[in-house]
Parts: structure tokens; C-alpha cells; sequence
């Protein structure tokens, strides 16, 4: 039973010196057990200042036991303990932390996350509006006279958008891996970049080099020009966009990632969205201007990339503990109410009070390749990286399409660029709310099976009505259930991914193969509307209900392969009496054994 309010526990407060030693990633001791004792809560504690508390050992915490052991006082691993007694962090209940420990408040819990949210969620959602702005702006510019003025053909717009996705594809994977010469050892770690280089400075370069390509495509004069640049926007783009789930699964725990998820991919239909309106004033303002009102959409569309690279090196945090935007306090709370996501083999830093701490047992910047291959052999991966390959068929599509697509209607380009953005509007919304109830509910396969049969049945309807010369508004109505039954999709399909593995290396290897098979899929989407099928593309719609159709029974074979394997665990959540009931200790000879054997994965 969770306390409605943890009880401040008597310490002593004593300035630590700072460690000499890099390697030493425990909690380190206070050196001078001798002083001017004060009592005070942790709460009312001061930044930079380690905490004296006593330790609780695995028969003072039981089922009606929760009294403090008595004896002398100690750190949460002190110098000379046994190392297996270090801190257990397999994924505990929520409640175990303040039941364990009671270093924070309910309060200040929330406090942190309303604060992650808004500041960083929020930012991160806006550099991939920028970016998804950036790639897919290129559909709304065809039909503002790019096509016309560079003479492309149908085959040279699709080389377009296709260059985008090979480099992107091919440069993913280089940022996946990091290659130590002379031994040539390959770590195929997703957030491995993010420890060679801070992730401040990495993700502001990758945002001003986006940008500035970006802008650059106003210059073009030629097909090769274009097709150049394009390339390169594949390359900085691929730089950023697949770690950041990764990333934000740092800062939040497992059954509070999918909202975020969802806020960050959200950004896209806005995006999208957001291209299209803007593209409808710009053309309507641009027709009788000195620039081209294609010219002057990736002008306008991609310089402010470059604006909110400076502002993302001051905002960006590298851990939690080093948030600017949270006080001393919190950011020692943003740690800590991670303390029970983050196992043994975790090799993340933690930052309590400015100084460097960890749970981690292995040396900085190592990678497990036990787990690595573990998870290459697993066919779970494989299952989950052909549902983002057939969820991206769509997703790659028709954001570059569907200005052409409601032209070739029968509107105007200026009408068909209005008509654009109300689709994405709606999607933007569905994906918030899938996020949500997918979070509260503790389901991904569910959200992932209906928003895949209400993508196909918005395609179905698209391509019935083009095969049957149905009326136009037949086919526009299709077009929002098709987009928000794939924007929705690959939101839960991303987050089920970091959920059901059971450490960082587990996770960055998921992540890694669900990128790399994954997003060869644009590579069939982006050719499915040719010119040659124009004006109905009923042969582009009804593929993309099929592989929508393959999204929702790939998650159901998923759900079937997960829930076997849960019942050949003993999951201690439906034992009565389990000691999970009243807090795991966070110390134990077995305990990091006795927890990983309990994973559960997430259906």
C-alpha cells in the first residue's frame, strides 16, 4: 500500500568533497562522520550537499515490516560495502522509491514532470515540427511552380523525395554505431551519440545544419541541384530524429513514455499542417513578388531552424540533472524518481547535487553485446521493425502527395494548399488522445490494431471511390482516417519498442534495427503516385491499406508472442502478499537477478 505521504526521515547533512575518481559511479559516502548534526528533511536540503541516510535492509522492509533499522547511519552504498549490495534499479513500482527511501515528496514528483513536460517535451516536439516541416514542404511546393519552372517530370519528383530517404537511411545507421580504431568495435547503441558528444551541442548542430539546407533549396536552378540538397537534408536529418525517443526515455519512466512520445510525433501532422497553410499565404501573397512563391516557401520555411539552433544549446539538458530550467532541488528529485527504471547494467551518469553519481556497474561508455545479440536474435525485434516498415509506406507518402492529390480533384493549387491542412489538424488531436489513453490503460497492441484498421479503411474508402469515379468529397473524407490511423500507429509503435526491452543496450539495439528496416519503407511509399495514375492513384491507396491492413495484424501476432511469454513468468504484480506489494529492497545479494527474471512486457 502506497503512503499517502512519505514521512521525513532524521540525517545528517555534510558537504561532500568532490570525487577524484571518474570511474567510481556509486553514491559516495560523506568522508567525516563527525560534525554538527542537523535534522531536517530532504526537501529543505541545499544543492551540492550528499545526504546521510539510514540504509534498510532486505529484512527491514517486508510485508507489515517497514520500520527503520537501527545502528549507525549510512549512505545509500558506502565505501568498502559488498558490490552486491549495490542498488538494485530494475523497473520497481512506482511507489517503491518513496516507500524505500522517502527522498521526495509526491509533490515535488509531479512538480518535475509538469516542468519536463513543458520545457522539454514541448521543445523537443518543436524541432521535429522543423524538421518534418523541412522534409515534407517539398509537396507543397511542387504544385507552387517548382515543378514548372525546373521542368520535372514525374519520375525526377520522385527521385526527389527518394534521395531524401537513401542518405537518411545510410547515415542513420552511421549514427547508430560508434567504430574504436584500432580494434574496429562496433556499438550499435542508438544513444551512443549522445555520450560522445553532449546532447546540447550535437542536437543544435543538427538543427542549423538542417536549416540552413534547407534554405538553401531556394537557390536551386536544376533537377541535380535539388536532388544535391536534398540528399544533404537527408543526412542532417537523420542525425536527430531517431534518437530522441531513445533520448526521452532518459527523463521519463516506462508507463509515462507514450504521452511523450505521442507529444513529440505529434509534431509532425502539425507540421504538416502547418506547411500547407503556410503555403497557401505564401503563394497567394508571393504570385506577383520578386522570388518564386516556391523559392520563397523554403526560405521562409527553413530558416527559422537556424534561429532555434542557438536556443536549443541553452535549453537542451544533457541528463536530469543538469535541467537548467529546474532548481537545484528538482533536478536531485529528476534523478531520483528514476532511481527504480535504470538496472544494473545501465551505464547512465546520474547528477545528484552537481556531482556525478551512478548505479552503474559497468565501465562508461560500454556497450552489452551479450544483450546486443540477445535482442538481434529475438524475433519480437524483427515483428516490431516490420510494423514501422508498413506503418512508414503510408507515413512517408502521402504528406508529399496529397497537395497533387486534392489538385488533381479538381481544384486550384491554392485551394488544394488550404484543403491540406484540415486532415493533419485532426490527426494532430487523434495522436494526443491515442497517446494519452495508451499511457493510462498500459496497452500499446490495442491503439496500434485500431488506428491500423481505421488507416486502411480511410485508403479503402480513398480507392473505392477513384475505382467507382465516386464524387470528390468521397475521396477527401478518406483522407482523414488514413492520416490519423498512421500518425497514431507509429507514435505507439515507436514507444512499444523502448517499452519491452529490459535494458538500455536491449533498447538501443531495438531501436536501432526498428530504424534501419523500418525506414526503408518510404522507399516503396514514395513511388506509389505517379503521374501515370493520376487523377484517382487507386493503385497507391489500395497498397497503402494493405500494409496498414499487415500493421494491425503484425501487433496482433506481437500481443499473442508477449502474452505467452509473460506466462512463463511469475509476475510478482498478482502474487498476494508479494514483496513488491510493500517496496523491493533496493538491496540484495539477488536482487538485480531476482528482478530482470520478472520483466513483464508491456501488451
Amino acid at each position: 500500500m502506497r503512503p499517502t505521504s512519505p514521512a521525513p526521515l532524521p540525517r545528517t547533512l555534510q558537504a561532500s568533497p568532490p570525487s577524484t575518481d571518474d570511474g567510481d559511479t556509486r553514491l559516495t559516502p560523506s568522508s567525516d562522520s563527525e560534525g554538527e548534526h542537523e535534522e531536517t528533511t530532504l526537501g529543505q536540503a541545499h544543492a551540492g550537499e550528499s545526504y546521510r541516510m539510514k540504509n534498510l535492509s532486505s529484512r527491514s522492509v517486508g510485508k507489515n515490516d517497514r520500520a527503520e533499522t537501527s545502528g549507525q547511519e549510512h549512505d545509500i552504498t558506502g565505501e568498502g560495502e559488498d558490490e552486491n549490495l549495490l542498488p538494485d534499479a530494475r523497473r520497481l513500482s512506482q511507489g517503491s522509491s518513496v516507500e524505500s527511501y522517502e527522498l521526495y515528496t509526491p509533490e515535488e514528483d509531479k512538480a518535475v514532470l509538469r516542468s519536463l513536460d513543458r520545457k522539454l517535451v514541448l521543445f523537443m516536439a518543436l524541432l521535429y515540427l522543423l524538421s518534418f516541416l523541412d522534409r515534407s514542404n517539398i509537396g507543397n511546393a511542387r504544385i507552387a511552380g517548382l515543378e514548372r519552372d525546373l521542368a520535372l517530370s514525374s519520375s525526377q519528383y520522385e527521385w526527389l523525395l527518394t534521395a531524401f530517404y537513401i542518405t537518411y537511411i545510410v547515415f542513420e545507421w552511421m549514427t547508430l554505431m560508434d567504430v574504436q580504431s584500432p580494434f574496429l568495435t562496433l556499438h550499435v547503441l542508438i544513444g551512443r551519440r549522445y555520450r560522445i558528444v553532449p546532447p546540447h551541442i550535437y542536437i543544435s548542430l543538427c538543427v542549423l545544419s538542417w536549416g540552413i539546407i534547407a534554405s538553401l533549396q531556394s537557390t536551386s536552378t536544376s533537377f541535380g541541384d535539388l536532388l544535391f540538397l536534398r540528399a544533404l537534408l537527408g543526412v542532417s536529418e537523420a542525425a536527430f530524429g531517431p534518437g530522441v525517443p531513445f533520448y526521452l526515455s532518459f527523463f521519463f519512466r516506462r508507463d509515462e513514455l507514450a504521452l511523450r512520445t505521442g507529444l513529440f510525433i505529434s509534431a509532425a501532422p502539425l507540421a504538416t499542417s502547418f506547411a500547407s497553410s503556410l503555403a497557401w499565404l505564401i503563394t497567394k501573397l508571393g504570385e506577383h513578388g520578386p522570388l518564386a512563391p516556391w523559392r520563397l516557401l523554403f526560405l521562409v520555411e527553413g530558416f527559422p531552424s537556424v534561429v532555434v539552433a542557438a536556443w536549443a544549446w541553452e535549453l537542451i539538458p544533457d541528463s536530469p540533472g543538469t535541467a537548467s530550467f529546474l532548481s537545484p532541488r528538482l533536478r536531485d528529485v529528476a534523478v531520483l524518481r528514476l532511481r527504480q527504471e535504470k538496472e544494473a547494467s545501465d551505464d547512465i551518469d546520474f547528477d545528484v547535487g552537481h556531482k556525478k553519481r551512478g548505479f552503474a556497474r559497468e565501465k562508461k561508455g560500454r556497450v552489452v553485446f551479450r544483450e546486443v545479440l540477445q535482442t538481434l536474435r529475438d524475433p519480437k525485434c524483427y515483428i516490431t521493425a516490420l510494423m514501422f516498415f508498413s506503418c512508414n509506406v503510408a507515413f512517408s507518402s502521402l504528406p508529399v502527395f496529397l497537395p497533387t492529390i486534392i489538385r488533381d480533384m479538381g481544384h486550384t493549387s491554392l485551394k488544394a494548399q488550404a484543403l491540406s491542412a484540415p486532415p493533419y489538424l485532426v490527426s494532430f488531436a487523434v495522436v494526443l488522445l491515442t497517446a494519452y489513453f495508451s499511457d493510462r490503460y498500459q496497452t500499446r497492441s490495442v491503439f496500434i490494431m485500431l488506428h491500423a484498421l481505421l488507416g486502411a479503411s480511410g485508403y479503402l474508402l480513398i480507392a473505392l471511390a477513384g475505382f467507382f469515379r465516386w464524387d470528390h468529397f468521397w475521396r477527401y473524407l478518406g483522407i482523414y482516417p488514413a492520416a490519423a490511423g498512421f500518425f497514431s500507429a507509429i507514435t505507439i509503435i515507436i514507444t512499444w519498442t523502448v517499452n519491452n526491452q529490459e535494458s538500455d543496450s536491449k533498447k538501443g539495439t531495438g531501436m536501432a534495427m526498428l530504424n534501419i528496416i523500418g525506414q526503408c519503407g518510404p522507399l516503396v511509399g514514395t513511388r506509389l503516385y505517379p503521374d501515370t495514375d493520376a487523377p484517382f492513384y487507386v493503385t497507391g491507396m489500395s497498397i497503402c491499406a494493405i500494409f496498414m491492413i499487415a500493421v494491425g495484424g503484425l501487433a496482433f501476432l506481437l500481443r499473442i508472442v508477449l502474452a505467452r511469454a509473460n506466462k512463463r513468468v511469475d509476475d510478482p504484480r498478482r502474487r498476494e502478499g508479494s514483496d513488491l506489494d510493500s517496496g523491493i529492497p533496493l538491496v540484495g545479494a539477488n536482487s538485480a537477478k531476482f528482478e530482470k527474471e520478472r520483466f513483464i512486457f508491456m501488451l
